[in-house]
């Protein structure tokens, strides 16, 4: 006889295990929440206010009524259009100036300063520890009619050539073109130099010993690796000098003169001294679409938006 085990029974199947509960998933809103609500109070709300306020008409007196008067557009760039583009020039020159400056003190900082960094980095930043006001100030006593610098200038005959491009007025250098772009490039020469630095500081060392390798000259180098490695540096800085250059009015009110007057300087006017809103909003609202177009076309043609 056989005898016939029974199998056992089998064990219940354990629970499957509940879908853990996405804890947090609104932290990344949260914490973006103070910086959404503080870009809507002072930025959003006063840029519709501003759209407003340029298709107005009226006056201070009798008050303000939107008519959706968009004539104020054309009639304020008819009338300072030479403002504009001397301010769209000034800027330029400046920015070109700070990369031929800030580029090689930045390749200095980054390859080749050594303990010295530190140090020339405090020196390229000393500038923020002033009032901006006070920076520009300066330059009136440095470019100072029979001071040292104009003497020097006045030796090497650059005054000769700067007048015949019309950028000073015979050996006077103060309330000239070359007086505002000057203090321009000082002030904003710093926006230049930390983000070429912080490219190039990035770039792998071994990519220039790769090139000594294959018997690449210094400048084969820099054309080939260093420079292109560096263009996200190099449009930060441009932007970053560019910009705010171009809306710049203290520079231009207190190193030049009533011929030097910049886009800014008319925006200022309108806006605290003639009482002329609409006017002063119009033109801040064609200075902003600019500069976004100029903005949006060099990023483009740069090649690059790795931007630093």
């Amino acid at each position: 006889m056989t005898t016939v085990t029974e199998a056992p029974p089998l064990a219940p199947a354990p629970p499957e295990p509940k879908a853990p509960r996405r804890r947090g998933r609104w932290t990344p809103y949260l914490l973006l929440l103070p910086g959404l609500l503080w870009l809507l109070v002072f930025f959003a709300l006063p840029v519709i206010y501003q759209a407003s306020t340029s298709v107005q008409t009226g006056s201070l007196e009798e008050g303000y009524e939107v008519t959706w008067h968009f004539a104020t557009y054309w009639d304020a760039l008819s009338e300072y259009w030479p403002q504009f583009v001397r301010s769209v020039l000034y800027a330029a020159s400046a920015t070109v100036l700070c990369l031929l400056l800030g580029y090689p003190l930045a390749y200095l900082i980054a390859f080749r300063a050594g303990r010295w960094r530190n140090l020339i980095m405090i020196l390229v930043i000393a500038p923020f520890f002033t009032s901006f006001l006070i920076r520009t100030l300066a330059w009136k006593t440095i470019l100072a009619d029979g001071g040292p610098v104009v003497g020097a200038l006045d030796a090497l005959h650059v005054l000769d050539v700067t007048s015949w491009l019309g950028w000073t007025a015979g050996d006077r250098v103060l309330a000239t073109p070359l007086a505002v772009v000057c203090g321009l490039t000082y002030n904003f020469l710093p926006f230049m130099v930390l983000p070429l630095y912080t490219s190039l500081e990035r770039i792998d060392p071994r990519l220039h010993e790769a090139a000594n390798d294959l018997y690449a000259s210094p400048s084969t180098t820099f054309r080939k690796v260093t420079f292109p490695l560096s263009m996200p540096g190099v449009v930060s800085g441009t932007l970053l000098t560019f910009i705010p250059a171009t809306g710049d009015y203290v520079n231009a009110d207190l190193l030049g003169s009533t011929d030097t007057r910049m886009v800014g300087n008319v925006i200022q006017s309108q806006f605290l001294r003639i009482l002329d809103y609409p006017t002063a909003a119009a033109l801040s609202f064609i200075l902003m679409a600019a500069i976004l177009f100029m903005v949006t076309f060099y990023i483009r043609k740069s090649g690059t938006e790795d931007l630093v």
